[in-house]
């Protein structure tokens, strides 16, 4: 009996932009029956082995900060209709004790982070490409807040980085992909309109797939 090909949906965009909040949207209104939520950002490097400027700091907002490679590999095994493990990232927090993570095939699988559509291979085995497209200075607020209340830091050394790592790398390894993506959802006031456009899309493929 062969096995029946997932449906790939990839979710990128800015640091900011809202992908959470598409994400969280599909995974209430569909369930975890039918889909399988994947984060690039259980693919970073570990921090020991990151290249560090020379005032000590690290880029995570450039795409070698991720093991891409075997970000490809595993999305292979998901197409292949196989299941795969891989330990949590938990952002070198050292209160977090890191979980195996387990990923099943299921008819949809919803793949999110900053650079879905960096790598040749996963592009090409994504069904549909989409960019949330918000303005820098919303993608700047929403960063100040999530790093001040999930990572403990200040508005300085937010403010720092952002504008020395998160903007050129943004400009250079994500923007160009928006104007190759099937859909851009703006996200700089409301997104329920094209994520209503978005359910009725995927309702119809899990009717396709007999889901």
């Amino acid at each position: 009996m062969s096995v029946q090909k997932p449906y790939f949906l990839g979710i990128s965009g800015g640091s900011g932009s809202g992908k959470t909040t598409l994400l969280r949207s599909l995974i209430e209104r569909f369930g975890a029956d039918a889909m399988t939520l994947i984060s690039q950002d259980n693919y970073y490097i570990s921090q020991s082995d990151l290249p560090r400027t020379l005032d000590g700091q690290i880029n995570f907002d450039h795409p070698n900060a991720l093991d891409l490679d075997a970000f490809a590999r595993d999305m292979a095994k998901l197409q292949a209709g196989k299941a795969y493990e891989i330990l949590e990232y938990t952002f070198n927090n050292p209160d977090l004790v890191p979980k195996m993570l387990r990923f099943e095939p299921r008819p949809i699988v919803l793949i999110e982070g900053l650079f879905v559509f960096n790598h040749p291979d996963v592009a090409q085995m994504l069904d549909l490409k989409i960019f949330v497209d918000t303005s820098e200075h919303l993608r700047l607020s929403r960063r100040i807040k999530r790093d001040a209340a999930e990572r403990g830091y200040g508005l300085d050394e937010v403010l720092g980085y952002y504008e020395r790592f998160v903007v050129p790398m943004y400009r250079e390894h994500i923007a160009p992909y928006r104007n190759t993506s099937d859909i851009i959802i703006s996200n700089d006031h409301h997104m329920e309109h094209s994520t209503t456009v978005l359910i009725d899309h995927l309702e119809a493929v899990l009717r396709r797939k007999g889901h």
